[in-house]
């Protein structure tokens, strides 16, 4: 797959990455690649849109920024800026893996083996020498359980070493979205507001100091056990914040926007409130998400979904649980009437 297409040329950088094998929805990897960017390591972070979710990292910071790029101009934004958030598919790295990408997406497919070269031969192509797999498991995430999770870890650390790759994974159970939104704009707000430090994002900035801190320490930029402590420095500092407008500038975005949190929302909303009271034992990741492809995501970027509780809150009868986003009145009925069978939230 590498070597059918383009590959990046950072003379002397030390490369980090870090990449999602995907299925739950959150958006920690920008707040991440700021971080890390932040204190001094260069990140390209290159993205794939979504195959079998609401949204991808691509379609997300689409709404904040242009995505597209020539190796030539991604090279002129990372030497600028050290990082970047962009789409894969233009750049003409591994673009077998581009091509089965597409076809997996119409099938609503998403095999191990595919996704074992594709995060792979993306790492070789930017020239990775460290990488850090994300590996949510649970019982409606795609990765169903630790035993399997294991595994997969297992694999990526074995071709990882084979390929001269230092491959570490990020193992965390998850049975709920790690965000608030649900959906590429709504995903986006979530990144914005944590690195803004006006919102925790749910799990969203617990989660990107964590991993942001085992990069840091993976690249020796922080000690053994301190990783943490400086990516929650940098996060809270502003710094973080002051990079992610700097790559969000370098790749013709508009900063007013992320300043002000003025995005176009979608032309449809629909509030659901709760029947009864109760305590949230069950989010059906797979069902809230697939209720969100039903209003339209990832293709229309102001659909989604805004959740307001989680799990074990305590929701009292007529209080809002989350806001559904459509910008076509069928869109929004076919999403409602998907959502009342499937119970998502229980």
């Amino acid at each position: 797959m590498v070597r059918t297409g383009q590959r990046l040329h950072l003379k002397k950088r030390l490369i980090v990455d870090k990449h999602s094998v995907g299925g739950i929805s959150g958006r920690e990897t920008p707040i991440i690649v700021s971080i890390c960017a932040a204190a001094g390591l260069t990140m390209p972070k290159t993205s794939s849109r979504a195959i079998t979710s609401p949204a991808g990292t691509a379609d997300s910071m689409e709404v904040l920024c242009k995505v597209s790029f020539s190796p030539k101009q991604l090279e002129r934004i990372v030497k600028k800026t050290n990082a970047c958030f962009v789409w894969g598919g233009t750049l003409g790295f591994a673009p077998a893996d581009d091509k089965l990408i597409r076809i997996e997406k119409m099938l609503h497919l998403d095999p191990e083996p595919q996704l074992l070269a594709s995060i792979i031969s993306k790492k070789l192509s930017v020239g990775a020498k460290y990488a850090l797999i994300d590996i949510p498991y649970g019982p409606s995430a795609k990765v169903y359980d630790k035993k399997h999770a294991l595994k997969l870890k297992k694999k990526f650390e074995i071709i990882g070493k084979k390929l001269g790759i230092h491959i570490e994974c990020f193992l965390d159970y998850e049975s709920e979205p790690r965000g608030n939104g649900i959906g590429p704009l709504l995903e986006a707000i979530d990144v914005v507001r944590v690195l803004r430090r006006e919102s925790n994002g749910y799990k969203l900035r617990k989660l990107a100091i964590k991993m942001a801190g085992r990069i840091l320490e993976m690249a020796k930029k922080a000690k053994p056990g301190h990783g943490e402590a400086m990516a929650k420095e940098i996060l809270d500092s502003g710094r973080a914040y002051n990079k992610f407008k700097e790559i969000i500038k370098a790749q013709g975005g508009s900063l007013k926007n992320i300043e002000t949190l003025h995005f176009r929302t979608a032309k449809y909303h629909n509030d659901i409130f709760s029947g009864k009271s109760f305590v949230i034992r069950k989010i059906d990741i797979k069902r809230i998400n697939q209720t969100a492809i039903i209003a339209g995501c990832p293709s229309s970027k102001a659909a989604g979904i805004y959740l307001y509780k989680h799990l074990g809150d305590k929701v009292k009868k007529g209080e809002k649980l989350l806001t559904l986003y459509a910008e076509s009145q069928s869109e929004m009925k076919e999403a409602l009437n998907f959502y009342r069978k499937a119970k998502p939230i229980a």
